[in-house]
């Protein structure tokens, strides 16, 4: 029995040298490996941190462009608009406002502004019920944040007076009949009202910052706005659906 635990006891000894020579091997490794990584960075220090800014430069910029978002009041105006379109879409049905007097679109002021305006259509419920329900939801917007009260001047427009218009030349309207989205109930135009008066002219400056903000809100809720094409047309706005316009 004594030689047994003699030899079982060596063995055990033989055991533990043989790990902690594992052990030591391995801490010399790992060591003589930060050595050579070390020496290394310090040999090529330059292309390393190179390296490490063209890796991070993705998400620098990443997080710059989420600071940028943050403090943009106009981008978080869009965010709030964006709600109010998720709402509309889910069902929340915006009425039109209370027709206004046929005298206030007999003025001289928008005569001369808008020939035959007096005779346009106002009515909302020739509108296509998409576009109306958008056009809606600017002229809340508009009122609520802005402080703008809007008015309709014209929406769906017959093939007959579209043609009159266009005889009249292109400062009053370049487009034949069914060239114009307002033939298919998708465009209006239209302005703001200040004290009970239409106020058509970009000439005025209270006006002119209305249809910045008005083709802002706009363009936020998917219109197409006047405002940016060659021949401005700031208060004409349009919903420009896909297979709705006839190809000529």
């Amino acid at each position: 029995m004594n030689g047994a635990e003699q030899r079982l006891a060596a063995y055990y000894r033989r055991l533990a040298r043989s790990r902690q020579a594992g052990l030591a091997s391995v801490c010399q490794g790992g060591t003589a490996a930060l050595g050579h990584t070390a020496a290394f960075l310090r040999r090529h220090y330059l292309l390393c941190l190179a390296g490490m800014a063209v890796i991070s430069l993705p998400t620098v910029l990443a997080l710059m462009a989420d600071s940028k978002r943050m403090l943009g009041a106009y981008d978080v105006s869009t965010r709030e608009m964006n709600v109010q379109v998720a709402n509309l879409l889910q069902g929340e049905q915006l009425v039109p406002p209370v027709d206004l007097p046929p005298l206030v679109f007999a003025t001289e002021e928008v005569r001369l502004a808008r020939p035959l305006l007096v005779s346009a259509s106002r009515n909302w419920t020739l509108l296509n019920t998409e576009y109306a329900q958008r056009l809606l939801l600017i002229f809340k917007i508009m009122k609520e944040k802005h402080g703008y009260d809007m008015a309709l001047l014209e929406g769906y427009r017959s093939p007959e007076r579209q043609n009159t218009l266009a005889a009249m030349g292109p400062s009053v309207s370049n487009a034949a009949a069914f060239q114009s989205w307002h033939q298919y109930g998708l465009a209006a135009d239209c302005a703001f009202l200040r004290d009970g008066k239409l106020v058509i002219s970009e000439k005025d400056p209270w006006a002119m910052r209305g249809y910045q903000l008005y083709g802002e809100v706009a363009e936020s809720v998917g219109m197409t706005w006047g405002g940016r094409w060659k021949m401005m047309d700031f208060g004409h706005t349009e919903l420009r659906l896909p297979g709705v316009m006839k190809k000529n």
